[in-house]
């Protein structure tokens, strides 16, 4: 079972990354303001809280017996 949670989170680690890169910084970084503040903050607020749930999720799967 430590296996399969390890690999997961590696696989979830190079999406996340990839997430970050330029390519899809690039369609957030704009001159248009969401609430007053850039849209590329709400990018990596969005990212940084998925990656948290995504790692609790995995990290919090209960053995099935």
């Amino acid at each position: 079972m430590s296996d399969d949670r390890s690999s997961n989170l590696i696989i979830l680690f190079l999406i996340f990354v990839a997430l970050i890169n330029y390519p899809f910084l690039q369609i957030f970084d704009r001159q248009e303001l969401w609430f007053g503040m850039p849209a590329l903050y709400f990018y990596f607020f969005f990212i940084w809280l998925a990656l948290i749930v995504v790692v609790g999720l995995i990290v919090r799967k209960k053995r099935k017996s």
